[in-house]
């Protein structure tokens, strides 16, 4: 297909503005064509009234026909072949294994949606029959479920150029809840946007959907963002990126007329406890497991592990010259974006200024343009506790290892953390009844607690949470991915008294789409 570099505003295409920037190859620097002409406000303004005109009637598709529609997104994509996968190859810099891979997940992920959509109980559908005859006044009839909020802002992910950008999770879980979209692609992979963009296009017109619940908009400035957040009829945004630039959408949705919530994920240092039974026993695939998670990807995870903790013993002193000998065979790897590289390695060159922290070892540097090299860092307790800074996410293949010499100053670090995405215990299980106190307390510093393994990989399913306290996310509620993720983009509705030909089918007596529901507080899949 062609690349036009045209915003997509509804089913037409947009190239008002005259302000245009082209896609960069971080491999080699070269400048990729076609230019992308950055979205005006009116052009923005007209994608969202058409969410708008769209809303009414897509909300009242059914579960089954936004199915159908979420599976044809995915047929769209996989039918866009090889040539996707070079162009993202083009602009990111990620290797044809890796955005393969990540293709599948997208895909699987709308697939998954379709499921929950098909089964239909994620309505949460809550009926209360009335009682006439109750004593000392009547009871009324009350049914609940949840309903889409309306059209919703989405700002596609750097990192993840598929499975968190134009298709990703995000998109999955608005347009599954019945809202149109309008998305905001990300300016260092703008061809792949489009490309999604156009699958997107083709599914609606396939499955005969309203135009309006989806348009993409392109941008590299600020303005095009905080024109989506800013406008009336937008009614929820996700984003997945900085702490810097989620903290500034957050903030202006809030001071907004009509506040709207804002699901940011913000990253985070995702750390790791590796505790004394468990470095007795398995020190050397520990060593060898976490460079390879720290350093995947050139280390462009929300999840990678930045943070590793230990106490002070001989079996620590070995592991740690153990993941010092991996460290130092690592291969560079080519990162996302000259900003993001120059990032990675300011904040390497400020952390090695600082007295209390020291680089133990560093990778190997191989390839051409901007390559993001492993660095193993390390410094005390005593240093971690007393400089906040420290836990402050480093985005690329570094991370700080922190020797404790006790564990009352273990458990001291842990009271202290901040909100993380994931907490790591490798632990056995003597180690697990001797630091039962550890588990209560990073129950509450994160969305996802793993037992000997690696928090990189994040498995799309019914029960993931991929969340945790601010700063990690702006809503520790919530999940980005997973099913549950739909509920972000919903809100409750109540019907009293309402006569049952009237009532959506998820809450009709007879119960026509034969779901769970809690009637007078028992869960059946029964009529009433």
């Amino acid at each position: 297909m062609e690349i036009t570099g045209r915003n997509f505003i509804g089913n037409h295409r947009a190239g008002q503005g005259k302000v245009t920037f082209q896609a960069v190859n971080p491999a080699t620097g070269a400048i990729l064509s076609p230019p992308f002409y950055e979205a005006t406000r009116q052009e923005i303004d007209a994608a969202i009234q058409k969410a708008e005109e769209a809303f009414l009637q897509y909300s009242a598709h059914s579960g089954r026909e936004r199915a159908l529609f979420l599976e044809k997104i995915a047929d769209e994509i996989m039918a866009l072949g090889d040539g996707l996968i070079r162009r993202c190859n083009e602009e990111t810099g990620l290797p044809a294994a890796r955005l393969t891979g990540e293709r599948g997940r997208t895909v699987n992920q709308l697939r998954l949606f379709a499921q929950l959509l098909r089964e239909g109980s994620w309505v949460d559908a809550r009926i209360d029959t009335a009682d006439p005859e109750r004593q000392p006044v009547p009871k009324p009839d009350i049914r609940s479920m949840q309903k889409a909020l309306g059209p919703v802002g989405i700002f596609g992910a750097s990192n993840f150029p598929l499975a968190f950008s134009v298709a990703g999770g995000d998109t999955a879980s608005a347009l599954a809840a019945g809202g149109p979209v309008v998305v905001k692609a990300h300016p260092a992979h703008p061809g792949t946007c489009e490309m999604i963009a156009y699958a997107i296009q083709n599914a609606i017109e396939k499955t005969n959907m309203p135009e309006g619940i989806f348009s993409m908009v392109h941008g590299q400035s600020t303005e095009v963002g905080m024109a989506i957040v800013e406008h009336p009829l937008i009614k929820a945004i996700g984003f997945t990126g900085s702490l810097r630039g989620g903290k500034a959408i957050f903030d202006a949705a809030v001071r907004r007329i009509e506040p709207i919530p804002v699901y940011a994920e913000m990253g985070s240092t995702n750390p790791v406890f590796i505790l004394p039974g468990a470095l007795r026993e398995k020190k050397t695939e520990i060593a060898k497991g976490l460079t390879a998670s720290v350093t995947l990807g050139a280390g462009q995870f929300c999840t990678n592990p930045g943070l590793v903790f230990w106490e002070a013993s001989e079996d620590a002193a070995q592991f740690q010259n153990e993941m010092a000998s991996n460290f130092q065979e690592a291969v560079s790897a080519t990162m996302l974006t000259a900003g993001i590289y120059q990032a990675y390695k300011s904040a390497i060159d400020n952390l090695d200024k600082q007295a209390s922290v020291k680089v133990l070892v560093k990778g190997k540097t191989e390839g051409t343009g901007f390559q993001g090299t492993a660095c193993m860092l390390q410094t005390s307790a005593a240093h971690f506790l007393a400089n906040a800074r420290l836990e402050e996410e480093v985005f690329g293949p570094s991370t700080l290892t922190v020797t404790a010499n006790h564990k009352s100053e273990l458990l001291e670090i842990a009271r202290k953390l901040q909100g993380h995405l994931t907490a790591t215990l490798w632990a056995n299980e003597e180690d697990l009844q001797n630091y039962a106190d550890l588990i209560r307390i990073l129950e509450r510093k994160a969305g996802r607690l793993i037992r000997n393994g690696f928090p990189t990989g994040v498995e799309v399913c019914h029960s993931m949470v991929h969340g945790g306290p601010f700063p990690a996310t702006t809503d520790s509620r919530s999940t980005s991915v997973g099913t549950l993720a739909i509920t972000r983009f919903t809100r409750p509705v109540c019907y009293q008294n309402f006569p049952d030909a009237l009532l959506p089918d998820e809450l009709k007596n007879d119960n026509p789409l034969g779901i769970w529901r809690l009637v007078n507080g028992e869960r059946e899949r029964t009529g009433i």
